[in-house]
């Protein structure tokens, strides 16, 4: 029977995956966290893709993601890592937009390199592993100023006459009379569930790129879905195949596959 003296056994490691396509700072990193010794590097990735497939496989307690990246970018992977493990932004993007999106998209925390030391690096990641933010001063700009716009789009909307027009339904737009009509249209041009997914991002105005990166798959077997897509649709454009899908009258004949 242990002794109520004994010294507790030390926690496990936190493990972390580096993902950026940049080999230099993949080691650097590593290098930087592995030098701990409540932190190990479980995995390292090149892209969105390899990221997502170390967290299935390795069990990471933080990921690491760059934002730019051949193959399957940071953002575009994000929403398929966060149900995994808490992830940090670790990139050279500082755009504002690139900042709020990343946050929108589940991210715990975003750090610029050049803004931050290696201990605070180290600190950062531990405070995400148990849910608390952490951003580095471009980030937390971003964040300030969308807030501030959007108290600015509040005070003008509550000084904003009531009016019959204000009080009207507003258009429908492609992205709501997806959300409605594809179920309908997906039984009634027998598309597999995986057709209609494609179907919808076709609808929302992505390219072929675009898709396959939401998808995880490769642009070649997204060029097979549309083919097949664009058969049972009776389709050649997609532009064509996007007024069927939504049960609108066909404009401009649009882009080809």
């Amino acid at each position: 029977m242990p002794s109520p003296f004994d010294t507790p056994p030390p926690p496990a490691p936190l493990r972390v995956i580096v993902a950026d396509d940049n080999p230099v700072v993949r080691a650097g990193l590593t290098a930087l966290l592995s030098g701990r010794p409540d932190i190990t590097v479980v995995a390292e990735a090149a892209d969105g893709r390899e990221a997502y497939e170390a967290a299935l496989t390795r069990h990471p307690d933080v990921i690491l993601l760059d934002v730019r990246m051949p193959g399957v970018d940071g953002l575009s992977a994000l929403p398929h890592l966060v149900p995994l493990a808490p992830v940090m932004m670790l990139t050279y993007s500082r755009e504002s937009e690139i900042v709020q999106e990343a946050l929108r998209r589940g991210a715990g925390g975003y750090l610029v390199h050049g803004e931050f030391t290696p201990d605070q690096l180290v600190t950062a990641v531990r405070d995400v592993k148990e849910g608390r933010a952490h951003l580095t001063a471009t980030a937390a700009g971003a964040l300030l100023t969308r807030l501030r716009s959007e108290d600015a789009d509040r005070d003008a909307a509550a000084n904003t006459p009531t009016t019959s027009s204000a009080l009207a339904d507003p258009p429908f737009s492609p992205e709501s009379l997806s959300r409605m009509q594809p179920p309908v249209a997906q039984s009634r041009y027998q598309l597999s569930t995986r057709e209609a997914e494609i179907m919808d991002l076709i609808a929302s105005g992505m390219n072929n790129q675009q898709i396959a990166a939401a998808c995880f798959i490769s642009e070649k077997t997204v060029k097979n879905h549309i083919n097949r897509i664009f058969a049972k649709l009776h389709s050649t454009s997609r532009a064509e195949a996007t007024a069927k899908w939504l049960g609108t009258t066909p404009g401009s004949s649009g882009s080809r596959r």
